[in-house]
């Protein structure tokens, strides 16, 4: 409860209750009702809080109101005074101003039926706003900033690179909800010579406008690495030491995947990543076996391939650990639930992302999902070709 009564200590005592009850979250609406909750267990009967614009969601108008605020603010014409006063209330409006910029958000207005604000009071009210704004101040940079970091990694993954037409492909990039930070998953595919396609996934630690950032710099020393048509494992050490050699590179996860449609293979290498899937019609998925060495950014090495065959009737299927994560629950128990997953037949690649997607209810994971899969393409025979 607010302090009732003036004077130096009750002051002090409000507001060591403001700095408790305001700030809570990171959310801006919230903030403000909080704001005004505060403002009703104290000296007020009603209290709103109105935005100008550039509020949540970029709306303007009453974005929070505690108490009796339509019996004592409606029927109260307020103006931008100090201490606006009517007969059916006595009410006090507050601007909102973002602190150190001069950006105001709109005002607060507070009310109450018996009795003017004393000065002390008032002092509260202005305390109580001044720190509401910092909040949101803080939790608009925040919004920003994960709005750049969203944008940019949704325009990273939005489109892997074009393999060879040997090969078809369908992806899936799904971000944890949107007041949570981004991460920073991935996935790529370039083309090799020879008619082979390099398929990769990765998964940057940490989350935020950096590992965003991070990403983006993994995926572009990837195509250089690639563009010499090294090993998947040679690939993984070159990129190892790229990020080594760099203090402030956060480490990754990374699985690679050469395929190789005339030879019916794929060679496989993994940097501290969840081992790929293969499904075929109408039967169980199945976990590939491939060495996994330690995570991008330790420098340690020891990467190794393995080629494994692939033929025309397998989906290889890459993908980030949010897709089968859980708290709380064994990695193997999530694995063994992504290859109990079934396909029918005919289904197309784009098919099999969205069972994949929907039996392991990727749209409520814990953290970003990217999924990336592949199968062979089928070429008609020449005389079907000629006709």
């Amino acid at each position: 409860m607010v302090p009732d009564g003036d004077g130096p200590e009750a002051r002090l005592r409000a507001a060591d209750e403001a700095v408790e009850r305001i700030g809570t979250s990171s959310d801006e609406r919230s903030i403000w009702r909080e704001l005004t909750t505060f403002l009703l267990r104290g000296p007020c009967d009603a209290a709103a809080v109105e935005l100008t614009g550039g509020g949540p969601d970029g709306g303007s108008g009453r974005v929070a109101a505690a108490g009796d605020a339509a019996g004592l603010l409606d029927r109260t014409d307020v103006g931008d005074l100090p201490d606006g006063r009517a007969a059916s209330a006595h009410v006090v409006s507050v601007p909102l101003t973002a602190l150190g910029e001069g950006e105001v958000y709109g005002r607060l207005l507070a009310a109450r039926a018996h009795a003017p604000f004393s000065a002390d009071e008032t002092a509260t009210l202005r305390f109580a706003a001044r720190l509401a704004c910092g909040h949101v101040g803080h939790a608009r940079r925040l919004a920003a900033t994960e709005r750049i970091a969203l944008d940019l990694q949704r325009a990273l993954v939005a489109e892997p690179g074009r393999p060879h037409p040997n090969l078809e492909i369908a992806s899936r990039y799904l971000p944890l909800g949107s007041r949570a930070l981004v991460g920073g998953d991935w996935f790529e595919t370039v083309r090799l010579h020879f008619g082979r396609t390099l398929l990769v996934v990765g998964d940057v630690m940490g989350h935020g406008l950096e590992a965003a950032v991070d990403m983006n710099v993994y995926r572009s020393v990837l195509r250089d690495v690639a563009s010499t048509d090294l090993a998947p494992h040679r690939v993984l050490r070159r990129l190892d030491a790229s990020a080594a050699a760099e203090d402030n590179r956060r480490p990754a996860t990374c699985l690679i995947v050469r395929v190789d449609p005339a030879r019916g293979t794929a060679a496989y290498a993994s940097a501290g990543h969840l081992p790929p899937a293969v499904f075929t019609a109408d039967r169980p998925g199945e976990l590939l076996d491939v060495p996994v060495g330690p995570p991008l950014g330790t420098g340690v090495g020891g990467y190794e391939a393995v080629a494994l065959p692939f033929t025309a009737d397998q989906t290889v299927l890459l993908y980030t650990d949010g897709l089968v994560e859980r708290r709380g629950e064994d990695i193997d128990t999530s694995l063994a639930r992504l290859a109990a997953l079934r396909m029918t037949a005919g289904c197309g690649v784009a098919d099999v992302v969205d069972a994949v997607c929907a039996g392991l209810d990727a749209q409520h994971a814990e953290d970003d999902v990217a999924v990336l899969a592949a199968r062979l393409r089928l070429r008609p025979p020449p005389e079907a070709a000629a006709g």
